[in-house]
């Protein structure tokens, strides 16, 4: 967290976004969410365009707050498992209700709109690498 208290007056709004904002951040949850526990490998798969370090960064913030669990295993080559914490748990709502704003907000966004942003989408929600979200956007 960036700050060392949150006393004002919607501040707990800030430590909530700081928390759970990141490019990656809120995908990453919602893959560990519907996903389950997954290793680092897969994490990198299923957010492609995340680069390493950026993905590395997230994570471990995420860890850091007490929001993901990072486990490694004492093998070679070394095996990392990343899954939600018992504090992360009380975020899933949050998440679920976030997704489902995001689906009402891009599916009643008018076309041109999205055209005319300064970047473009990086793929259609139905293209998604993550079966489940690519499922729950094909129906």
């Amino acid at each position: 967290m960036r700050h060392r208290n949150y006393d004002g007056l919607g501040c707990p709004v800030e430590a909530c976004t700081e928390a759970i904002g990141g490019k990656w951040k809120g995908e990453l949850l919602y893959i560990l969410f519907t996903g389950g526990t997954k290793r680092y490998g897969e994490l990198r798969k299923l957010v492609p365009d995340a680069t390493q370090r950026v993905l590395t960064l997230q994570l471990r913030e995420l860890e850091e707050d007490g929001i993901i669990e990072r486990k490694v295993y004492p093998v070679v080559p070394p095996k990392v498992e990343y899954s939600i914490a018992k504090r992360g748990e009380s975020l899933k709502p949050i998440i679920d209700a976030m997704w489902h704003w995001g689906k009402n907000f891009l599916e009643t966004l008018p076309k041109e709109r999205l055209q005319s942003k300064r970047h473009p989408t990086k793929f259609e929600l139905s293209e998604h690498p993550h079966p489940r979200i690519r499922k729950a956007f094909s129906r």
